[in-house]
């Protein structure tokens, strides 16, 4: 990818801003053209076959140009907290992680940073680096972009936050969502989906495709819509990933009341078996509590 051409007017995300990153001027997504990691380190709380016993290997991207008021990385979505590194550490990174005993590396919010990545992928392919690469995204990108990673990406681990545009306008400014993150996926599963999909002996995935969805509070028929519209579309050629884990963030109720509780435990279990219910059966859900901060890590630049 031609990194100059790209932020020189930069149409990366859906948001199209078209700012000069070049000239450290920061699009939608909070960030200038220069690499930013905020922490680097084995995950354990992705899903079973993702994270596996070992961790995955999650690099974690200071930056975000979607924007939910209820995010969680707050402290890095913003675009504050990280590290600015060059493109060779972060290959470096990758094998740093490996000798950790990662099952594969995890690319978490990498879109605005794409021309880098696919740069440091090519670097490490070239040294024989042979883990899985993770796509770790909100949902909210563009088909032609989606596309670009063909061939780079092994596993891809989406959001589908909303399907309704009213949500999606409230909570993330962005009432065309459900139309990229269809548009998206269906890219995703071209490519890693379906026949392509498999797992190791240890039972970690390979190549493949999870569609996560956090549900939040009071938005049932959202929630359903959501998991409808994946069963129907792809049926047994993804898997499903229900998350009970929404956490009020602090003065999260002064703007958005309604998202100022956790999901309880009759909204988690309705939705669970509604899904089954409908035939799901390529899915995970979570058990226990962990709707906790205690379950967001620490941005402080371990491992970059």
């Amino acid at each position: 990818m031609d990194i100059q051409k790209i932020f020189e007017k930069c149409i990366l995300c859906p948001r199209k801003c078209g700012v000069n990153r070049l000239q450290g001027h920061k699009g939608a997504c909070h960030t200038s053209d220069k690499l930013k990691v905020s922490r680097a380190a084995l995950h354990m709380w992705e899903e079973p076959c993702i994270s596996g016993e070992h961790g995955s290997g999650a690099v974690f991207f200071s930056g975000c140009a979607l924007g939910c008021c209820f995010c969680q990385n707050r402290d890095i979505s913003d675009g504050v907290a990280g590290k600015e590194i060059t493109t060779e550490r972060l290959c470096n990174i990758f094998f740093e992680l490996k000798d950790k005993g990662a099952n594969n590396i995890n690319l978490v919010t990498p879109d605005h940073y794409i021309p880098q990545v696919l740069s440091a992928i090519d670097m490490a392919k070239h040294r024989g680096f042979d883990l899985p690469f993770v796509y770790n995204c909100s949902g909210y990108e563009t088909k032609d972009m989606i596309r670009s990673l063909d061939g780079y990406i092994d596993v891809y681990l989406p959001d589908f936050k909303f399907m309704s545009p009213k949500l999606s306008s409230r909570y993330s400014n962005a009432p065309d969502y459900s139309d990229h993150a269809k548009e998206s996926i269906a890219e995703m599963v071209r490519q890693c989906g379906g026949s392509h999909m498999y797992f190791n002996d240890d039972g970690i995935m390979q190549k493949g495709v999870i569609v996560r969805h956090l549900q939040l509070p009071g938005c049932m028929e959202d929630s359903k819509a959501v998991i409808t519209y994946l069963y129907d579309t792809y049926g047994d050629s993804i898997y499903i990933s229900i998350m009970n884990q929404y956490t009020p963030m602090p003065g999260i109720s002064d703007k958005y009341p309604e998202l100022g509780r956790k999901l309880t435990t009759a909204e988690y279990d309705e939705l669970d078996d509604y899904a089954i219910d409908i035939g799901v059966e390529n899915g995970f859900i979570q058990e226990g509590e962990t709707a906790s901060e205690s379950f967001i890590p620490a941005f402080d630049n371990e491992g970059v």
